[in-house]
């Protein structure tokens, strides 16, 4: 079986000690892609790295993580244009999105701002967008219905409800599922990977987080 890894964080210092053998495993196991969203300009210059080293396997993605919105969020937003015009093969904006989880993160309207914004940068270079929703799934939907249209869009780690989904796939929208699936209390996370369209269904492990049991932890 070919499989697709579409939402990884290799880069993160926790696999800089083992890469080679990490990437040797996945390409035993038949993953044939890893596609990798950057969390904010720290990140930028290791994902690149990686993504360098394993080109043609290893594909980068470019945006600014809601968590990492903060008072520099306009400079860190210049980075991510500058580095989008420039020629290194960026496949997708992400991951953006809004996180209502953390309650040290900027207030929600501010979020929605930044987002909309990147929603723009992905219409202005014809990428499509990696969605982060935590815990905001009312406002993410809302936004989608009412704001961003002429976007692909992909919802990283889908955790909403049934009612939502098929609100997302009348649009075409892509879901990923990975680790959580896997939870004891993900029983509403099945019922939507069972009613998602096969080819509207995408895989990933968002490693090094979010891992299955019974590795959990």
């Amino acid at each position: 079986m070919k499989l697709v890894d579409s939402h990884s964080h290799l880069f993160l210092d926790e696999f800089q000690s083992d890469l080679q053998q990490v990437m040797a495993h996945a390409q035993a196991a038949g993953v044939t892609h890893i596609f990798m969203p950057n969390i904010d300009s720290t990140t930028i210059e290791p994902m690149l790295r990686v993504c360098s080293e394993y080109k043609g396997y290893c594909f980068p993605m470019m945006g600014l993580h809601p968590t990492s919105v903060n008072a520099d969020y306009k400079k860190e937003l210049a980075i991510v244009s500058e580095h989008l015009a420039m020629p290194n093969d960026y496949v997708a904006i992400g991951e953006i999105g809004l996180d209502y989880y953390w309650k040290e993160n900027e207030p929600k309207e501010v979020q929605k701002r930044i987002f909309l914004e990147q929603i723009d940068l992905a219409k202005q270079f014809d990428l499509p967008v990696i969605i982060h929703d935590r815990d905001a799934h009312g406002d993410m939907l809302e936004l989608f219905q009412k704001e961003v249209h002429g976007v692909q869009a992909v919802f990283h780690c889908f955790s909403g409800s049934l009612e939502m989904a098929k609100e997302l796939a009348k649009r075409g929208y892509y879901f990923g599922f990975g680790g959580t699936s896997t939870y004891k209390n993900a029983q509403k996370v099945r019922e939507v990977m069972q009613y998602i369209p096969k080819e509207l269904l995408l895989f990933e492990t968002d490693s090094p987080y979010l891992t299955p049991v019974p590795f959990r932890g």
